[in-house]
């Protein structure tokens, strides 16, 4: 993959953050809305931004954590990844503001992060 102006976005959620037990308290029907109302307007996003997404990417599931000392179950705060193109890393992060992961789910942030060439590669 070429990595020029290639930027990784990480979306972040933490489980025991206040928007998180705010969201879980929902009614059933109330998160069933929220969820229609949040895939709907992170479609919108993807349609408004189709030029910029170089892979949608998608949710993450469950971690394991491979070391010197073995394989582990862990948990963090990575919820999803998306990866664009964009003519510097300030306009890559403006792709994401507002985005429905915070403004609609309980998600906590996107981190946005150049995608760098492998050295010597």
């Amino acid at each position: 993959m070429n990595t020029d102006n290639t930027y990784l976005a990480m979306f972040l959620g933490s489980k025991p953050s206040p928007r998180r037990a705010a969201w879980d308290a929902l009614s059933a029907a109330d998160r069933s809305a929220k969820e229609r109302e949040g895939i709907a307007a992170w479609m919108a996003w993807v349609q408004k931004h189709q030029a910029s997404i170089v892979t949608m990417g998608g949710p993450l599931g469950k971690t394991k954590k491979i070391s010197a000392s073995g394989i582990q179950d862990i948990s963090n705060a990575m919820a999803a990844f998306t990866v664009v193109r964009a003519d510097s890393h300030e306009a890559a992060a403006k792709l994401f503001e507002q985005h429905p992961h915070f403004a609609i789910f309980p998600g906590d942030a996107v981190e946005v992060m150049p995608v760098l060439a492998v050295p010597g590669a």
